[in-house]
């Protein structure tokens, strides 16, 4: 990140780059620059600079308060229309405090105190009043992306919000204990999120094509988007079709969960402490993969996404329309939302990070998950997310140790996940032992239970022989039978 920041500081201010000295306060000129950003090719604001690029840095006291400031301003949508969702992160510049965010490029127009922002080589500029200006950045704006779009015909009962709003506000109150969205009516949240709007140039109200795909009845979308669905496949065995298909084309909410289910289903997880914390990098691997491939795909394209996983790797592919088509560099590359609207809702309900955060997320688990290896992310038209699986050797490696040196060795070696080495210990103690006195043992919900041994199954580590209640576990490899 210091580094980034010093290229900044070296590149000086311009079209995309801010400077502002913000010692203790933030001024009004912040968040016109924000507003100006995200109508023009989006930007890096730096807090605690001169003009000239000399840091002078914030007071240290004032850094939490600024953050949050900074973060409500941005969510108020009484200041911005419609509201955006990025956040100041702590730099530390020769001894000094530098607070830096990421303005991305968002796809409609962005008010700030209802007033309009253009970005120019000098600075920022009040257009609101403009009315030739303003056109020509809407016509600008109708070509970055699709999510944006009115669709006036949809209707409420288009939507599956009563049986979706309930998840949403839970899953938001789990980000943020006081979220806005838990005083809010359904209405008042899809405005927030700019999912119903009313557009100036041309007039027109109504639900965006993101709370279609968010919310929408799968016949809805199907009728709005009809080659909308993501392909997940598992190829292990059968190299040439598939060992296992799930063929999603539900809305996004419920397409998620679907997705994640499918990954832990057919991959290994491992145990790992965060500080005091065991956190999954298997799930967090899945959440980057699973919200890039529903958030920043071309919904247009009729060309299906993918997730597929193989022995050794996840391949998610979906089309896209690059910005900077190459390989990404984490350390360089800079965030372009393909589609906002619905990357922020993805953000307020913990589906997916803060623009960057993502990536460099991934990056960082994909080390801790194969020891080492680092994913691939790939921008064309068709844009590839390549994440090794590998844990300290192939799943076959596992199973022969497994097979030659017992039960002990899977525990050490292969799983790494607390629970399935509990399920593997207890299956080589008692190979009668059921699911429901697993479950018992382990204290765990025996559906949680049944999802692990599906897990371990699926990877040949374990098999059921005979019937549920007169049959038997055993550790087996599927090379040897």
């Amino acid at each position: 990140m210091e580094t980034r920041i010093r290229k900044l500081l070296g590149d000086g201010e311009g079209l995309t780059i801010e400077f502002k000295r913000c010692h203790d306060k933030l001024s009004q000129t912040v968040y016109e620059t924000v507003c100006a950003f995200s109508n023009r090719y989006g930007g890096d604001i730096l807090l605690g600079v001169e003009d000239n690029g000399e840091v002078t840095g914030v007071a240290s006291e004032a850094v939490k308060q600024l953050k949050a400031d900074f973060a409500n301003a941005l969510n108020n949508s009484q200041l911005f229309v419609p509201t955006l969702h990025t956040e100041l992160e702590e730099v530390a510049i020769d001894g000094k405090i530098v607070l830096w965010c990421r303005v991305p490029l968002m796809s409609q127009l962005v008010f700030y105190k209802s007033r309009l922002f253009d970005r120019s080589a000098d600075g920022d500029v009040d257009i609101t009043r403009n009315s030739d200006l303003a056109a020509m950045m809407y016509d600008r704006k109708r070509g970055v992306s699709t999510d944006s779009k009115i669709l006036p015909h949809i209707s409420e009962d288009d939507l599956l919000l009563k049986e979706l709003m309930p998840r949403i506000r839970l899953r938001a109150a789990t980000i943020k204990e006081n979220h806005p969205w838990l005083e809010m009516s359904d209405a008042d949240i899809l405005r927030s999120a700019s999912l119903y709007q009313t557009s100036r140039f041309p007039e027109l109200t109504g639900y965006t094509l993101a709370a279609i795909l968010l919310f929408g009845r799968e016949e809805v979308i199907r009728s709005v988007l009809p080659g909308y669905v993501t392909d997940c496949i598992l190829r292990r065995d059968d190299l040439d079709r598939y060992d296992d298909r799930l063929r999603v084309s539900c809305n996004l909410i419920e397409a998620f969960d679907k997705i994640m289910e499918f990954i832990a289903k057919h991959t290994l997880d491992r145990f790992y402490l965060e500080g005091v914390q065991s956190v999954s990098p298997r799930s967090k691997i899945a959440r980057e993969i699973v919200s890039n491939i529903l958030s920043h795909r071309e919904f247009t394209s009729t060309v299906p996404a993918k997730v597929i996983i193989e022995r050794d790797r996840i391949v998610a592919e979906n089309w896209c329309l690059p910005k900077l088509p190459g390989k990404l560099d984490p350390a360089t590359f800079t965030p372009q939302p393909k589609n906002p609207l619905i990357a922020n809702f993805f953000v307020n309900i913990g589906y997916a990070d803060t623009l960057g955060s993502g990536v460099r997320n991934l990056y960082k688990y994909t080390k801790i998950y194969t020891n080492g290896g680092e994913p691939e992310l790939i921008e064309g038209d068709m844009f590839r997310t390549i994440v090794p699986l590998s844990l300290s050797g192939t799943t076959d490696d596992v199973v022969e140790n497994v097979v030659e040196n017992g039960v002990d060795v899977v525990v050490e070696n292969v799983a790494e996940n607390e629970l399935q080495s509990k399920i593997i210990k207890l299956i080589g103690e008692k190979p009668t032992i059921s699911a429901k006195s697993i479950a018992q043992v382990v204290g765990t919900a025996p559906r949680t239970i049944q999802r692990n041994i599906d897990i371990l199954k699926s990877a040949g580590i374990v098999e059921r022989i005979g019937s549920a209640n007169g049959g038997h576990w055993v550790v087996k490899s599927p090379a040897k039978g």
